[in-house]
C-alpha cells in the first residue's frame, strides 16, 4: 500500500500537466520573457590578492575524556538466569 501511493505520488508530481508550454514565459518572471545578454569581455579587472599575513594558528585540541559506557562483568549470566527463570 505504501509503495502504491509513492508512486503515484511520484507519476502525478511529473506529470505533463505542469510543464511548460513552449513560448509561455516562466513563473514570477512578471511577463518579460526578452533574453538579457551581459557582454563584459572588453572590461579589464586589475588588483593584487590580499592574504593575511604571518603564521597560521592551530585550534585547541579537544580533550580526551574516559568513556561514560562501562561493561558489566556480570550482564551475561543475568540474562542466562532471566530466561531460566521464564
Amino acid at each position: 500500500m505504501r509503495k502504491l501511493v509513492i508512486v503515484f505520488a511520484v507519476l502525478g508530481l511529473a506529470s505533463p500537466a505542469f510543464a511548460q508550454k513552449k513560448g509561455e514565459a516562466p513563473a514570477g518572471g512578471g511577463g518579460n520573457s526578452k533574453v538579457k545578454v551581459y557582454d563584459f569581455s572588453g572590461d579589464t579587472i586589475e588588483g593584487d590578492l590580499i592574504k593575511p599575513e604571518g603564521s597560521t594558528v592551530d585550534a585547541r585540541d579537544f580533550a580526551k575524556h574516559s568513556s561514560l559506557i562501562t561493561i558489566r562483568k556480570d550482564f551475561i549470566p543475568e540474562i542466562i538466569k532471566s530466561a531460566e527463570d521464564l
